[in-house]
């Protein structure tokens, strides 16, 4: 059966439109099946694997630079991985939060770094591996004025570089 007029050229733009599109999914490339895992995994021995395992960072009262109880067993968790990886050197940075001036918040993150240097130290860590800088409260985490933010801000972060890494 033949269509005449308007309905044909209707049902022949159909059928060349429904040819266009099936040639066009027959030329395309095919995507191989996407792979499903666990997540991406950590390689032993890096830096994601330090701040996963022994975490990276202690933190701190206050206007204090005493260590917690909590802030000894991650330095303790750091020694052992440090010494499982000993090619790595370690800058401990010293932070503290908003509150204070450029100057005291400076001395205050120094304090810190440098009672982290001491504990790791004299926990078995040799002291020629270990450096200390200062940021006071030039680099915040958390940029706020609730105590919860200003919290996050009192710490000292252990940084892990290789031994040949430029001193």
């Amino acid at each position: 059966m033949r269509f005449r007029g308007a309905l044909g050229r209707a049902y022949r733009f159909a059928g060349v439109g429904a040819l266009v599109l099936a040639l066009a999914a027959c030329s395309g490339q095919a995507q191989p099946p996407k792979e499903y895992g666990l997540g991406d995994a950590i390689t032993p021995g890096s830096a994601e694997d330090f701040a996963a395992n022994a975490g990276d960072a202690v933190y701190f009262s206050n206007e204090s630079a005493a260590l917690s109880q909590d802030a000894k067993a991650t330095l303790r968790n750091q020694i052992a991985w440090l010494n499982r990886h000993p090619g790595y050197r370690v800058t401990v940075e010293g932070h503290a939060d908003e509150w204070g001036t450029r100057q005291h918040n400076l001395e205050l993150g120094a304090e810190r770094a440098i009672a982290v240097k001491a504990f790791l130290k004299s926990n078995g860590l040799r002291s020629d591996r270990v450096h200390t800088v200062s940021y006071g409260k030039e680099r915040l985490v958390a940029d706020c004025t609730q105590l919860s933010c200003r919290n996050r801000n009192r710490r000292a972060r252990t940084v892990i570089s290789p031994e040949t890494a430029a001193r």
